[in-house]
């Protein structure tokens, strides 16, 4: 019993270490269950179209002021191929809540400076959706999965894109990726299993 006893001592102690210290990188898996407790993420199979109008407004004021900028961002954080469908449907909330947490992060600092107002919508349906993302108990993966593969490269490319991208070119990838977010992941993890 005293053996049992310091092994779940050492395992809880080393859980609330990794935490604490931020060293686990990565989301958990999030359910996407739309009838689970709490957790309501079918309501964003579609988004109204006043709410897709405030994005489309902020991306435009951003597309002008690039316009008056040289810049050339290579390559995409978001490129072409990036599409949920490709992982198993308990990874997909993972790397959605990842791309959100960026997409906040990057659009509350863009708020803070050159966009001001403009933003305060979109970032109010953002928090919106994070939150009930959050909300989701979480997945059931196979016993013994962790992130790998396509989901762990990933999770690690939006993880360390602050550090490796510069400031234009993160607010860029975030502004241009804002509708696929929407209109495509957002959709796909809403959707669950019919998202095939």
């Amino acid at each position: 019993l005293a053996a049992h006893t310091a092994v779940g001592c050492v395992l809880v102690l080393t859980a609330v270490v990794l935490t604490a210290t931020g060293a686990v990188p990565f989301p958990k898996p999030l359910g996407v269950l739309a009838d689970a407790r709490g957790c309501h993420l079918a309501q964003f199979q579609s988004l109204s179209p006043q709410e897709l109008q405030a994005f489309k407004r902020a991306k435009d004021t951003f597309e002008e002021s690039l316009s008056q900028k040289a810049w050339s961002c290579r390559p995409r954080l978001f490129p072409r191929t990036w599409d949920l469908q490709q992982l198993k449907v308990w990874e997909r909330p993972m790397a959605l809540e990842a791309e959100l947490a960026l997409t906040l992060k990057v659009l509350e600092a863009m708020a803070d400076s050159s966009l001001g107002d403009i933003l305060d919508q979109p970032l109010h349906t953002l928090r919106h959706i994070h939150s009930e993302l959050q909300a989701c108990p979480p997945a059931q993966p196979p016993a013994g999965s962790q992130p790998r593969g396509r989901l762990h490269h990933w999770l690690q490319r939006l993880h360390d894109a602050p550090e490796k991208e510069s400031l234009g070119c993160l607010e860029a990838s975030v502004m241009f990726n804002v509708f696929r977010l929407l209109t495509r992941d957002l959709k796909c993890v809403a959707s669950g299993d019919l998202c095939v």
